[in-house]
């Protein structure tokens, strides 16, 4: 969805060892958004992004708009009943479905052979991944490792959003989740530090968090 960092430039790289030709789409997808707010405020540097993209390789940028990726309005659209209802689902409701069938969309639209997403965003790439077979798409969905800042935080478009002050505070989410000993004591430390969690949990060998610094949703994953 743009505000690219090193973390999505990863993916570009990733891909140029593996493929002839590299694709990239950036498209703010409205249908993934419960809060307009959100929506409203979320960064747009299209300018700065197609520069990045340039400069590590990528051979194509897509920048689809919302009447080409929606002609229908958004009527139809891929619902999947198991893994959307949990942790980022569960207080999101529709996020999953938006998101899947902008994914769809783009993959039909790339034919790509492969695509990569980053395990940052893991709930999201088991399902684009469940999707992309459940549907027999030709592309193989391909996960890649989750790309930090040097305190830890990980890299993340909603980290522009954050004041100086939260933005110190941030990489205490990677850490806590890593040390703490049950996903309930990390919910409650958390607290005491001053995030609210929406959803502290263990999960397929992982630990996930979803947690507010103020109006910035944060979330990630760690490996147990």
């Amino acid at each position: 969805m743009g505000a690219l960092h090193e973390g999505h430039l990863s993916l570009v790289e990733r891909s140029r060892r593996e493929n002839g030709a590299t694709l990239v789409s950036i498209f703010v997808n409205p249908t993934q958004f419960n809060d307009k707010n959100d929506l409203k405020n979320y960064p747009r540097t299209l300018k700065e992004d197609s520069a990045k993209l340039e400069a590590a390789g990528a051979d194509f940028l897509l920048v689809p708009s919302s009447r080409e990726l929606y002609p229908d309005g958004y009527a139809y659209r891929v619902q999947e009943d198991r893994l959307s209802p949990l942790l980022c689902g569960a207080s999101r409701p529709g996020h999953f479905a938006g998101v899947l069938t902008v994914v769809m969309k783009l993959l039909q639209a790339a034919e790509a052979d492969r695509a990569y997403f980053g395990r940052k965003d893991y709930q999201q790439y088991l399902l684009i991944k469940g999707m992309a077979e459940a549907f027999f798409l030709k592309t193989r969905i391909l996960s890649c490792p989750t790309v930090r800042e040097s305190d830890g935080l990980a890299m993340s478009s909603r980290n522009l959003l954050l004041s100086p002050e939260q933005r110190a505070l941030a990489p205490a989410l990677a850490r806590t989740l890593r040390t703490a000993k049950t996903a309930h004591a990390a919910a409650r430390e958390l607290r005491r530090l001053g995030f609210a969690p929406d959803y502290v949990e263990d999960r397929w060998g992982r630990r996930f968090a979803a947690a507010r610094l103020g109006k910035v949703r944060l979330i990630d994953n760690v490996r147990l």
